[in-house]
């Protein structure tokens, strides 16, 4: 969706940098770093995409098939919240490892095995965090249909991985987006980003 991106590009959610590369959590150096927390200091924005999901939602799974939504901690748990109020669904979120306190709970939030459900993830790079949030979710007893994200690298690796567990995965924008729209980046920074890209397949 243009319109997404060119709001990520205006609220500088992306930098690009061609002299000091960034660390991914992943631990891919680039020249790019994406950081959609600032989102949610846009309510415009943060709505936008919410809307987004939702209609994502009913055009390619249905909203009657989903029981549940749940993001990823901690930069999928705004959206995933927003997105549960929207379509009155019930809302939870996956933390990366169980608390060392209380309950030790890893997933938060009031569900049932069996129930169908959503993960809401910021961004998609090789896609490891994400895949863990739905292993877990399955050992819950839940079946996961779809992974949704706001930005997706369209890294093969992460392709292969949702391949490998059958689950489709869906985002609001992708790399094609950010390198092809007109007026986003300059030709030299298009370039780069390409050819980043090409070395990471």
């Amino acid at each position: 969706m243009k319109n997404i991106i060119t709001e990520l590009i205006k609220i500088k959610a992306i930098s690009i940098n061609i002299t000091e590369l960034y660390t991914w959590a992943s631990g891919i150096k680039a020249p790019i770093y994406i950081d959609n927390r600032l989102t949610m200091g846009y309510p415009h924005l943060r709505w936008a995409i919410a809307e987004s999901f939702a209609e994502l939602i009913r055009t390619n799974l249905g909203q009657d098939r989903i029981d549940n939504i749940f993001g990823t901690a901690t930069a999928g748990i705004p959206h995933a919240a927003l997105l549960g109020h929207l379509l009155q669904l019930p809302f939870g979120y996956v933390r990366s490892s169980k608390k060392d306190h209380g309950k030790q709970n890893q997933i938060e939030g009031v569900y049932e095995k069996g129930q169908k459900v959503v993960v809401i993830e910021d961004l998609i790079s090789t896609g490891g965090s994400v895949i863990e949030v739905v292993k877990t979710l399955q050992a819950a007893g839940m079946e996961v249909i779809a992974v949704l994200a706001i930005f997706s690298y369209q890294l093969k690796k992460a392709c292969d991985a949702f391949n490998t567990l059958e689950i489709p995965f869906y985002s609001l924008t992708n790399f094609n987006s950010l390198v092809t729209t007109e007026g986003l980046l300059s030709k030299a920074e298009q370039q780069i980003l390409k050819e980043f890209h090409h070395q990471l397949e």
